[in-house]
């Protein structure tokens, strides 16, 4: 499986602001020596050295994550903004299915869809999956008047199915892929999806607050949880943050550490990231990970941070 990046902020779209990208510009001009300056040559190694933060960006746009199949197969999780650019990458392509999970139903999860651009096209086949109910009911509302000028069911492509799953059931996809789904604690609810494929796992769990029944050896934990090769996971807080925002149904980065350990599983992203971070913070945050895995896990748990438009090969 491969697993492209398309939107990894959660709550609300965060495009960098100028402050952001003047105080980016600020730091490197301070880091650069005349030497640095000389040709190409060093300029290009000037900026090869520069901190991860400062040289690129981790994005701004809301969950959606793509999954491409060994078999050419493509998964999409959760509809948020970052839909829109997944959706162009796209546009060449005819008679495309594609199996689209929604962890749940909060807008910034679902508010990229009607800018998906494969949905107006009607040669694409658009297959929605859910544990909730009423699922086409919700989708629909978003894009009913006044709140949008065009209506799902008029203008999305007349292939579209939407197919409740059950809890804690193997449900076979597309050739040798199966899904599993598992409800966490989230005010109104939502639920990760486990996706294996010839004996490999990744898990996504989004706008998560774990809770102690997470950690405890239950049939249905081991089954969704253990061993899995990726974990795509909501780390949004610091512990101050996680504890002073109790219910709020996001956890903070060394409680999902803990959580990846306990499962054994090899690679943990850190997802869903706090709308008022900057890149810095986030680099800083994930220095902080990385030390505590290290120490926890004595070496076994590697830890990174999802950022818009990075692949991943499992």
């Amino acid at each position: 499986m491969k697993v492209k990046f398309w939107g990894v902020r959660g709550s609300l779209p965060t495009p960098i602001s100028p402050e952001q990208v003047q105080s980016k510009i600020n730091a490197v001009v301070q880091r650069i020596k005349v030497t640095d300056l000389k040709n190409n040559d060093t300029r290009q190694k000037f900026i090869s050295i520069l901190p991860e933060w400062l040289y690129g960006t981790i994005g701004g746009s809301t969950p959606c994550i793509e999954i491409t199949t060994n078999n050419n197969q493509t998964i999409i999780i959760d509809c948020g903004s970052g839909m829109r650019m997944c959706g162009k990458n796209f546009t060449s392509e005819i008679n495309k299915t594609y199996y689209i999970f929604l962890s749940h139903f909060h807008w910034d999860h679902i508010q990229g869809l009607p800018f998906f651009d494969p949905a107006f096209d009607q040669t694409s086949k658009l297959k929605f999956y859910s544990s909730f109910y009423n699922i086409k009911e919700y989708l629909e509302k978003q894009m009913s008047e006044p709140y949008f000028p065009v209506q799902m069911e008029t203008s999305f492509t007349k292939k579209s199915d939407f197919i409740h799953i059950e809890e804690n059931t193997v449900i076979p996809i597309v050739d040798n892929v199966t899904v599993m789904s598992k409800k966490m604690f989230h005010p109104g609810g939502s639920f990760s999806y486990s996706f294996s494929e010839n004996k490999h796992k990744i898990i996504y769990a989004s706008d998560v607050e774990l809770q102690q029944e997470d950690f405890e050896e239950t049939n249905e934990n081991c089954n969704f949880f253990q061993d899995a090769d990726v974990l795509l996971f909501d780390a949004q807080y610091t512990v101050e943050e996680a504890i002073k925002k109790e219910n709020w149904g996001h956890s903070a980065f060394c409680y999902a550490i803990d959580f990846a350990i306990k499962w054994n599983i090899s690679k943990l992203y850190l997802f869903h990231h706090e709308p008022s971070y900057d890149d810095k913070k986030l680099y800083s945050i994930l220095e902080l990970s990385r030390w505590y895995a290290d120490y926890a896990s004595k070496g076994k748990l590697e830890v990174d941070l999802a950022i818009e438009n990075k692949e991943i090969k499992i």
